[in-house]
């Protein structure tokens, strides 16, 4: 599956929503401090809700940590700024799916460092930006999309209703 990437997160109940999107993928959550909020907190768990047993989550102290620890990440930065649409990238199981601060997205620098990996989720002119829990489930069933699915349920049970 995919590596979520979570760069100084700041509200809990987006986190524990976007793991709960990980428990759901097989996605690994990675949380890059400084965090907005202590991990154990009440409202990450109960967005999450029962569901934090099925997430592995990795702590990062900094982003620079992060990439010490994964130097050779095949990353997808998720930005308003890009000029390329995230459906336009190729996703490949392993990929890193990278998400900035609620209140700010990455750092400009991180983004011009890496202007190939840069991806836009279309919306309008007068929108400042996607929830990001949103913005991850979007990109995360991209990629699954492009990888058929791989691993995951693909069928309901409606068959065996009565009508």
């Amino acid at each position: 599956m995919f590596h979520i990437v979570l760069v100084q997160p700041e509200i809990p109940q987006n986190t524990g929503n976007i793991a709960r999107t990980c428990a759901a993928t097989g996605c690994t959550l990675h949380l890059v401090r400084p965090l907005g909020f202590d991990i154990s907190e009440r409202a990450v768990r109960r967005a999450g809700l029962d569901y934090w047993h099925l997430v592995n989550v990795e702590v990062h102290e900094s982003l620079s940590a992060f990439l010490a620890r994964y130097p050779a990440a095949r990353m997808h930065l998720f930005t308003t700024k890009a000029p390329r649409v995230y459906t336009q990238a190729e996703y490949r199981e392993g990929d890193f799916l990278v998400f900035g601060r609620e209140t700010r997205g990455l750092d400009e620098e991180f983004l011009v460092a890496h202007p190939e990996a840069c991806v836009r989720i279309p919306m309008r002119e007068e929108a400042r930006s996607l929830n990001l829990s949103n913005s991850v489930a979007v990109a995360v069933y991209e990629g699954l999309r492009q990888n058929a699915f791989g691993g995951l349920l693909r069928e309901g049970a409606l068959h065996r209703l009565q009508w």
